[in-house]
């Protein structure tokens, strides 16, 4: 259970903060680009703790040629017959890259080892392996951070019940969001044990305090922006040109063309 929050940040000034990041984050992006580094960044954490929507503000302005976000669905029956990481090593980033993992690797520590959805076996490598991956990937100079949004448990049960009578994000519920409910001290001793083996020097984990979303977006974006060490670049100096004169185009007859209809025009 995540600790005591304070009270809920003022939208004004969560606004005003997260404008101001979102622009940070566009000068890290370029900065990425034109050093030609690797970004990594991994949301982990409970169900309805905040990783989607704090994904969404940070890539609100971001070039998704440069960002991608994985999410990955449930892996094939191919997939399963892989080394594990496989998979995700394939959606890891180019140089000038940002990737963004919509939940990660970690599966493997949270929700197949408490669904029983691997093997004690397949698990306990995971638990070996993980260290020994991530530390490859830093020692090959990509830029990995680890993000855990941390809900309580009666925060988690109130946005489950805002989804169940919200048509536009009833989607977001699933039978497997509501087990973990049942599954919530499971879930609790998974992410202490992930913890205990993967919290390491070259790739440490860090805790979001996500009961107020508006804090949680605003602590993780200022930590990741504070942890690299970016710099504003130049933009290029660019001119809008003049219009050259007309050489006579004339635009076909409207009614040659299918428009959709004025819905607005309606309202």
């Amino acid at each position: 259970m995540s600790g005591k929050q304070e009270e809920r940040l003022p939208r004004k000034t969560y606004e005003t903060e997260l404008l101001r990041l979102q622009t940070e984050l566009v000068k890290l992006q370029e900065w990425v680009r034109t050093q030609g580094a690797r970004l990594v960044v991994i949301f982990e954490g409970r169900d309805a703790a905040g990783k989607g929507s704090t994904i969404k503000r940070v890539t609100e302005y971001l070039n998704p040629r440069m960002a991608r976000i994985v999410a990955l669905p449930k892996p094939t029956e191919r997939e399963r017959t892989q080394w594990y990481f496989q998979r995700y090593v394939a959606h890891l980033p180019a140089a000038g890259e940002i990737v963004l993992f919509d939940r990660s690797w970690y599966n493997r520590a949270g929700v197949e080892h408490v669904m029983g959805f691997c093997t004690k076996e397949e698990y306990q490598l995971f638990l070996r392996q993980c260290p020994i991956f991530e530390r490859m990937l830093v020692e090959d100079r990509i830029l990995l951070r680890k993000y855990w949004f941390s809900v309580s448990d009666t925060v988690q049960e109130e946005r489950f019940r805002r989804r169940l009578d919200d048509p536009v994000r009833r989607w977001k519920l699933s039978p497997m969001d509501l087990e973990s409910i049942t599954r919530w001290e499971a879930y609790s001793r998974a992410k202490d044990e992930m913890l205990v083996h993967t919290d390491i020097s070259e790739a440490p984990w860090y805790i979001v305090e996500s009961d107020d979303k508006r804090r949680a977006r605003l602590n993780m974006m200022a930590h990741l922006l504070a942890s690299v060490p970016y710099h504003e670049v130049p933009p290029p100096v660019l001119e809008l040109p003049h219009r050259p004169p007309s050489t006579g185009y004339e635009r076909p007859p409207r009614d040659l063309q299918t428009y959709v209809p004025d819905h607005a025009a309606s309202l």
